[in-house]
């Protein structure tokens, strides 16, 4: 079932970034930002938080969770270990719900518009997780950027997926 792949996507792809944030060597340089790149590892990470606790927890979830949108790009302050609680509570969401959520609710409307826009939920479920890896391959480069390392971190790694088995 497609909600199966896509709850191991979007974890598998939540856990590489606190791997990614992790990996940084303190709580400040997460929040370092270069010119002509506007968002730092933390406000990307915030975002992704932020989004899939909206989109998958309150939307279709029916979670109490309110999202604060334009907090998540302002603000500079957060440690990595609060980072690593919102990012827990993103992959909690997700499980929640995708485990509960029905091929007839995959196949109607989004419960709302989004960019003014009408889509169905399985589209745009799988565009949620094209959106996460789009930042996950930026908090990388960021990440490289502030610390000069280019090793991997094992981000999105295919022993992750949910029907992966040796071969």
């Amino acid at each position: 079932m497609l909600t199966a792949h896509l709850k191991a996507l979007i974890a598998r792809e939540l856990r590489a970034l606190a791997r990614e944030i992790e990996a940084y060597p303190d709580d400040a340089s997460v929040w370092r930002t270069f010119p002509g790149i506007p968002n730092s590892a933390g406000t990307l990470a915030l975002h992704l938080a932020g989004n899939i606790q909206h989109y998958l927890g309150a939307k279709l979830g029916g979670t109490d969770y309110r999202r604060d949108r334009p907090a998540e790009f302002a603000r500079r302050d957060a440690s990595r270990s609060e980072l690593r609680t919102e990012i827990e509570r993103a992959i909690s969401a997700a499980d929640q719900t995708l485990r509960r959520l029905t091929e007839r609710e995959l196949a109607a409307d989004f419960p709302e518009p989004v960019g003014g826009r009408i889509i169905r939920t399985d589209e745009f479920l799988l565009h949620l997780v094209a959106h996460l890896d789009w930042h996950l391959g930026q908090v990388d480069y960021h990440r490289r950027m502030v610390t000069g390392e280019a090793g991997k971190i094992g981000a999105v790694a295919v022993t992750e997926l949910s029907t992966a088995r040796p071969a």
